[in-house]
């Protein structure tokens, strides 16, 4: 059944659902699933080490975040070493590498980030309807809404908090089912405020990439 194992399509497929399972958290994908589907004429017992093999491979691959040279310098040695791989499957798994390297990256770095990111931002220009001071009302104000969790997750049914300068206060987030959301109110001379400090960072930037 050796020629089965062959198939450059059924290869393309089996590297796919093995990134499915490891990488992108998509659960069902079994060994037997992949073998119904990929190489039915192929028996357990020789699919099984095989299987095992190609997912050594891809998770060597992707634990080095290999770029092309070390990926066609590792597939060499694959395809050298007894037991290994043929140069058609050498071919199939760089292919599928350089199509698939970015996410496969970028689902590893949402999985080992413990805490949660900024996923969100969005801003608006609004009129102040409540103040303790009448003279504040309809005033213009901006609006920051910060949204924050795990990258891929879905928010649902947020709940909002707003929190007001010059009396912000930082205290519980809003939340979603997956999200948190912060909502900020600015007057004009916050947002002047906001909008120097920014200028200071952007020039702090620029002197160290001018150095560097």
């Amino acid at each position: 059944m050796a020629g089965d194992l062959e198939s450059s399509k059924a290869l393309s497929g089996l590297l796919s659902g093995l990134a499915q399972d490891a990488f992108h958290g998509h659960p069902g994908i079994t060994e037997e699933l992949l073998r119904s589907q990929l190489y039915p004429e192929v028996p357990p017992e020789e699919f099984r080490p095989f299987l095992a093999k190609m997912r050594g491979i891809l998770k060597s691959i992707a634990s080095a975040d290999m770029d092309f040279n070390q990926l066609e310098a590792f597939l060499t040695a694959q395809t050298k070493k007894q037991g290994g791989i043929t140069s058609d499957q050498a071919a199939v798994i760089s292919k599928f590498w350089k199509s698939h390297k970015t996410k496969i990256r970028e689902s590893l770095m949402n999985q080992s980030r413990w805490d949660s990111g900024l996923r969100g931002l969005s801003w608006r220009v609004d009129g102040k309807s409540q103040s303790r001071h009448s003279a504040q009302i309809h005033t213009p104000v901006a609006i920051v809404e910060l949204e924050i969790g795990k990258s891929g997750q879905v928010s649902k049914s947020p709940v909002r908090m707003y929190c007001s300068y010059p009396t912000f206060h930082i205290g519980k987030l809003g939340h979603g089912k997956e999200s948190e959301f912060l909502c900020l109110e600015f007057d004009e001379v916050k947002v002047n405020q906001v909008l120097k400090k920014l200028s200071e960072v952007e020039e702090c930037i620029s002197t160290l990439m001018q150095r560097a």
